[in-house]
């Protein structure tokens, strides 16, 4: 069973959190080849991550995403104290805020499994499970990555998780971003993931009442823990 140290970073500034992601993603990278040059009885211990952290008003842009999907000129994103950075995940764009749980997972998936589409999928059910709990179904939409409520419903379908990672040398950074208590106003400053037809809504939205965030970090710990099979450590 591998240990994953976690940390709460609390409220982060998301250029400052992104180059922490980087340290920690380059620190695996690095130990994980230095392993490969040593016989086994030598390995240093490799190290993995669980970081949560809530940021200022973002917007971030996968590498494969169409910046038109950004409906803000420089100045409307001073107006909305908001900033703007395209980055090394996949998917399109999306929005971070206070409110919204983030979640960055920096794992080394040689020593868990080398599939990204599983990868995906236990990310989503941490979500799910840890939504079930507060008396949501939510679910998966065919080819869109994420956790919906309704998702079978082309009418009702609403996103409630946003997902988008990187994986390079099997080393996964960036991760989710769960609407809790979120102002839902800013994604109508852009067409989130690029879906145009799709809601956004958040736990707290759905519960029509203020969701306590530190509860739900709890339940998210608890559920990733036990789905990656690992153990969570400060």
């Amino acid at each position: 069973m591998q240990k994953v140290f976690f940390r709460d970073l609390g409220l982060m500034d998301y250029k400052e959190c992104w180059d922490l992601q980087e340290t920690l993603f380059n620190e695996v990278v690095g130990r994980k080849l230095k392993n490969r040059d040593l016989p086994s009885e030598n390995h240093e211990i490799q190290e993995h991550h669980l970081l949560f952290v809530e940021h200022p008003h973002v917007y971030t842009l996968g590498k494969s995403g169409n910046e038109e999907n950004l409906l803000l000129n420089q100045n409307q994103l001073g107006e909305q104290n908001a900033t703007y950075y395209k980055i090394n995940r996949g998917g399109d764009i999306t929005y971070h805020g206070p409110g919204q749980i983030v979640g960055y997972p920096i794992l080394d998936l040689d020593l868990f499994f080398t599939d990204i589409h599983k990868y995906l999928r236990l990310l989503e059910e941490t979500i799910i499970l840890t939504l079930k709990e507060y008396g949501l179904e939510a679910g998966r939409r065919k080819g869109e990555t994420g956790v919906w409520l309704e998702a079978e419903d082309e009418l009702k379908a609403r996103k409630i998780c946003a997902m988008g990672v990187r994986c390079s040398r099997w080393v996964t950074m960036h991760g989710f971003a769960l609407n809790v208590n979120s102002d839902l106003n800013y994604f109508g400053n852009i067409i989130p993931c690029g879906i145009k037809d799709k809601a956004v809504t958040s736990l707290d939205s759905e519960l029509e009442k203020k969701i306590d965030t530190e509860e739900v970090k709890e339940k998210l710990k608890k559920h990733f823990a036990f789905l990656f099979e690992c153990t969570l450590s400060s």
